[in-house]
């Protein structure tokens, strides 16, 4: 055999430990507890991120690849829980009901949220998105698992020339057992595992993403549940002004005050905002049923929500940038793939270097009727295969991810950037509405009522003042509703733990999970 070295050995336990000392060598790694294992350092979640690197150059690691523990800080809050658990036992099949005293009954379902608290705590609780961000850090640590097993190894059995006339009993030579281990050589598994430790680290700020991306959209579907709840609101009101106003008007007609145009445009009036309080009530709810499944629990869907439109956060357009920019996980997830990708261009350069491969055997020649072994060695010889597309490849990856951190902050500054945009004009024309359009509109409304009795007016005068009015309320709500979407959007990106009250205390913007507000007393707390 090309490059084995075989020995004969006659004494039998000279064979035995010589076997032994071959599989006892061979199973034991190398690499574990050796000097060329690397001292484990803190994950990336741990320490502060680091500046972006130089997109013209390969940033060079400054401390050798070690498996992260990085993914075993998790966020608190049982996030595993979903809103379809699938039953024990064979899977598509219920089990059997088990005999047993008669079944308690089933406890009261949970009252249906209607605070913007009660939708955000039910979602990091119960949003199966979140579940599945959590399963998929398990299966990277599955991954990083596996990428550091040794190989299990091989035991053979082979009986030759079976029939042979020159042998008495015609059984030939068996080989039993012949054992052999690959001893993996270049440090490639702790490199491996240095490689998938970088993807469990990604995964767990994948998770981090998912919840602060959900926790920011459910703010947003509330508020935007309020605006439109508030909507209804305001004009119910105002039928209920305008049937008031056609009631007066029917006594001014009949008292011959007024015009019929007058009388008809006011009867207009009226109906325009029947109609759109109509639209109002037919879509809420599925605006309410929306914020319900947004949530994670589509059938806790509210019949109404409790909220106001005062307080909206300030937010200042630099510092969120660098906030961003300097603590959202899609950034620090960037980062984290330059240190894959440079952990697997190490891996693909190590791979040329030839495991060797061992083995020890005991023969059994009939033909003389002696005891033998056999013990060899092996390896490949990298001549013309030297993994060359990999590294190549690998290099090319690292390029990849370096250019992926900047795009990556790009995008997330534009995030910002519109979320901003449609946050300060919406807070600037609501303050516009609120300070100087309302009050004028007001003003003018009961000015033109005074002088339609004083007789100086046409009634139409007071109908067009109702209607402008009603118009600056109507879009005096809706500004406030795109200004606290916009609000709720930006307390996403800045992985605000409260809001939009500000925490008792000021940490810096993501220094950790998700923080809710205690329940409030006499609610029973979420299992």
């Amino acid at each position: 055999m090309s490059g084995s070295i075989i020995r004969t050995i006659r004494n039998r336990t000279v064979l035995r430990a010589v076997a032994a000392a071959a599989l006892t060598g061979g199973c034991a790694s190398p690499e574990i507890g050796s000097p060329l294992s690397p001292t484990p350092t803190p994950g990336l979640l741990d320490r502060t991120p680091p500046p972006a690197p130089n997109p013209l150059a390969y940033p060079q690691p400054s401390t050798p690849y070690a498996p992260s523990s990085a993914y075993r800080r998790l966020p608190d809050g049982p996030v595993q829980r979903a809103s379809y658990q699938p039953p024990p036992g064979e899977p598509g099949r219920l089990p059997a009901p088990a005999p047993g005293p008669a079944p308690v009954p089933a406890a009261a379902p949970d009252p249906a949220p209607v605070g913007v608290d009660d939708f955000v705590r039910l979602a990091v609780e119960r949003n199966p998105r979140l579940a599945r961000a959590n399963l998929a850090i398990e299966a990277a640590r599955g991954r990083h698992l596996q990428a550091g097993l040794y190989p299990n190894p091989d035991v053979a059995i082979n009986w030759d020339e079976l029939g042979d006339k020159s042998s008495p009993d015609r059984l030939g030579i068996l080989t039993a057992p012949r054992v052999s281990q690959t001893i993996v050589t270049g440090n490639k598994l702790t490199l491996a595992q240095a490689v998938a430790a970088r993807e469990v680290d990604q995964a767990t700020l994948e998770l981090l993403t998912e919840r602060y991306t959900v926790v920011g959209t459910v703010r947003s579907a509330f508020y935007e549940a309020y605006a439109l709840q508030r909507r209804g609101e305001i004009l119910a009101e105002l039928v209920k002004l305008a049937d008031d106003a056609v009631a007066n008007g029917k006594s001014l007609l009949d008292a011959k005050q007024i015009a019929r145009l007058d009388m008809v445009q006011m009867e207009v009036e009226r109906e325009r905002f029947r109609a759109e309080l109509q639209s109002v009530k037919r879509e809420l709810p599925g605006v309410y049923r929306r914020l319900a499944a947004v949530a994670g629990q589509n059938a806790l869907v509210p019949s109404a929500v409790v909220a106001t439109f005062d307080g909206l956060p300030d937010y200042d357009p630099d510092r969120a940038r660098e906030a961003v920019l300097a603590y959202h996980p899609q950034a620090r997830a960037a980062k984290v793939g330059v240190d894959r990708a440079q952990a697997a261009v190490k891996r693909a350069q190590a791979e040329p270097i030839p495991n060797v491969t061992v083995y020890a055997a005991y023969i059994r020649q009939f033909e003389n009727r002696s005891h033998d072994g056999a013990v060899g060695v092996s390896m490949p010889v990298p001549l013309w295969n030297k993994n060359q597309g990999n590294i190549r490849a690998a290099q090319a990856e690292l390029g990849m991810a370096i250019q992926n951190v900047g795009q990556v902050e790009n995008e997330l500054a534009a995030r910002v950037a519109t979320a901003y945009q449609t946050y300060a004009a919406a807070r600037e024309r609501a303050e516009v509405y609120r300070t100087d359009l309302i009050p004028r509109a007001e003003e003018t409304y009961k000015l033109a009522l005074a002088a339609f009795k004083g007789g100086q007016f046409e009634y139409l005068r007071v109908i067009q003042s109702q209607r402008s009015v009603a118009e600056a309320r109507l879009e005096y709500n809706r500004s406030l509703g795109e200004a606290w979407r916009a609000a709720a959007e930006l307390s996403g990106l800045l992985l605000e733990e409260w809001w939009p009250e500000p925490p008792p205390t000021a940490p810096r913007p993501g220094a950790g999970p998700v923080m809710l507000p205690p329940a409030p007393p006499g609610k029973p707390k979420a299992p």
